[in-house]
């Protein structure tokens, strides 16, 4: 397999997009990445998209023709790719493996999500079709009604509280107030959180990802080459994916996500590397008690110590590892196609030293773990400076 470097990335900002259509934010997002990328149109050879539920969202099927067609890439093949919340990864890692087996040499990777155009009512119930349609939705379960009672076991078996919950989305919002493609820049307060409204118990407003409008591309090219286009290549040294049960009442353990487990061993096997050499982790807060669970199973805390290292500052922008510099989906928004581009946007400029006031120090090694549903699919993704 061939070494992949990342050459290229842009994105729009996230939050409610009431002027600007589907194939208009795809579109800003891919022109931004290949300007960043420094190459022609015609130099791609093909694309891939996720997206969780555009048909229903906003009533386009058909993707990949559609973004060929609007940003002049006809006749190079484009692949739409879905896997619930983490489309935009699984197309990432599409596009990883199809130019690390030789088959091509540049390749776009975008994700995007209109979901503001529909009521709260209607988005919570596409979004409900991530998780087990038939013994989840069916009968009820909303997806902060699934968190809340990971949450809520979590808290049983290790004594996790509010506040350290808390601590999660007070951090992000610090992150995304100074990040100018969050949907929320502004910093809130623990007692803000607390006191927000409660939605499925522990889970309060503020531990709660929002619905969101955006997107986000990527270029790829092998290593060997990517000086050619960029002076600060991004290497991909390590990318896996895991599946678990998607219904909850199924799973040996509701404090845990297996997937990201599995993923992450994985990956570091791949990459060769260990926790203690990541830097910086971009991972999947669609909830905050999703971030403490992923801390705990990628491999940085123990079980049942991620709640009391946020609350700590453990997982602060200068501290051990910088956890969601970008303000995570909490305080950046979570349009479910985009989201794990908009991960690999935010390591990228890390690890370029470009983050703006959000700058990690030092950044060298970052990752990338991005979650489908609740949890019965997860990528995660590591990357290095190439140059």
């Amino acid at each position: 397999m061939r070494r992949v470097a990342i050459i290229g990335v842009g994105q729009t900002k996230f939050g409610e997009h009431w002027s600007e259509g589907f194939r208009d934010m795809v579109t800003e997002a891919g022109a931004k990445a290949i300007e960043d990328a420094n190459i022609h149109g015609e130099e791609i050879q093909a694309g891939y998209v996720g997206t969780m539920a555009s048909g229903r969202l906003v009533g386009q099927e058909h993707i990949g023709a559609l973004l060929a067609d609007y940003m002049g890439l006809n006749p190079i093949p484009i692949t739409r790719v879905e896997g619930a919340c983490a489309s935009g990864a699984l197309a990432f890692r599409q596009g990883f493996m199809a130019v690390a087996s030789g088959m091509h040499d540049v390749v776009v990777v975008g994700g995007v999500e209109k979901m503001t155009d529909l009521d709260v009512s209607e988005v919570s119930d596409i979004l409900g079709g991530a998780g087990d349609q038939e013994w989840e939705l069916f009968l009820g379960a909303t997806f902060p009604g699934l968190y809340a009672m990971m949450a809520r076991r979590h808290m049983y078996e290790y004594g996790t509280t509010p506040e350290m919950l808390a601590s999660v989305a007070v951090k992000n919002h610090k992150n995304g107030a100074k990040n100018k493609y969050a949907q929320y820049q502004n910093e809130i307060t623990l007692e803000q959180v607390l006191k927000s409204k409660m939605i499925a118990d522990p889970l309060k407003v503020f531990d709660c990802s929002p619905i969101t409008d955006g997107a986000a591309a990527v270029v790829l090219a092998p290593l060997d080459v990517a000086n050619k286009y960029s002076e600060q290549p991004i290497e991909i040294i390590a990318s896996a994916q895991a599946s678990d049960n998607i219904a909850l009442h199924s799973r040996a353990s509701l404090s845990e996500l297996r997937a990201t487990k599995v993923a992450a061993k994985q990956a570091f096997e791949q990459a060769k590397l260990t926790t203690k050499d990541i830097d910086l982790a971009e991972v999947h807060d669609c909830f905050t008690i999703a971030e403490i669970m992923a801390i705990e199973d990628l491999g940085f805390y123990k079980k049942g110590e991620g709640g009391k290292a946020s609350l700590d500052g453990k997982t602060a922008l200068d501290a051990e590892i910088a956890v969601n510099t970008s303000g995570g989906l909490k305080a950046c928004g979570h349009p479910v196609g985009a989201t794990g581009i908009k991960q690999i946007c935010e390591l990228t400029w890390q690890l370029r030293g470009k983050a703006d006031g959000r700058q990690r120090k030092d950044a060298e090694i970052g990752l990338a773990h991005n979650v489908g549903g609740s949890g019965a699919t997860a990528v995660v993704h590591i990357l290095k400076q190439g140059w």
